[in-house]
């Protein structure tokens, strides 16, 4: 019995296949607790610092088009509202490292942290490490380097930008439907 049942654990872990119990227990998950629920908070505070970020952003009109690989996994979907925010306002404190202005980071900030108290989550799991937002990789001459940091600048202004009306769209919805219930 003992021979049959590390043969099933080794071929499981050989090819890849995790028990049963470790894909239906998610990887990290989180409680929270949205407190302002009647909106005064979204409105006084998020929703300007959204509405000047979105208005400092200079982008080019197609970058809408390109849907970004987070927005693929991560959603504002019915009863993971919370989740998708927290995600969200994580990604957002990563600007915070990019070369921009104080007025700007400020609005990031205030956002971000602002998101963050309103949804006041308590995190289980693994903690992750984030992401970076891009090295420039080593070009053949600096005018390519030049181009290249450009074109990255203008792709994170670009996420950045749906990111927030996202993250907009998202506080809509629950605010609409804490007024609805």
């Amino acid at each position: 019995v003992f021979h049959s049942i590390l043969n099933i654990f080794s071929f499981r872990y050989i090819f890849g296949i995790p028990p049963l119990i470790l894909v239906l227990l998610p990887v990290a998950s989180s409680d929270c607790d949205i407190s302002g629920k009647d909106g005064g908070a979204y409105q006084n505070v998020l929703m300007v610092s959204i509405d000047d970020l979105d208005n400092m952003i200079n982008f080019d009109s197609n970058c809408l088009n390109n849907e970004p690989n987070f927005f693929k996994k991560h959603s504002c979907d019915d009863n993971k509202e919370a989740s998708f925010l927290n995600r969200a306002a994580r990604k957002l404190k990563q600007f915070l490292k990019m070369n921009i202005s104080d007025d700007f980071k400020l609005h990031l900030s205030t956002v971000s942290q602002g998101t963050l108290t309103l949804l006041n989550c308590t995190s289980k799991g693994k903690g992750r490490k984030p992401p970076s937002l891009g090295e420039a990789q080593p070009t053949k001459n600096l005018e390519e380097n030049k181009s290249l940091k450009e074109q990255r600048k203008q792709n994170d202004l670009c996420f950045l930008k749906i990111l927030l009306q996202k993250i907009k769209t998202c506080w809509n919805k629950i605010l609409r439907g804490i007024t609805e219930h």
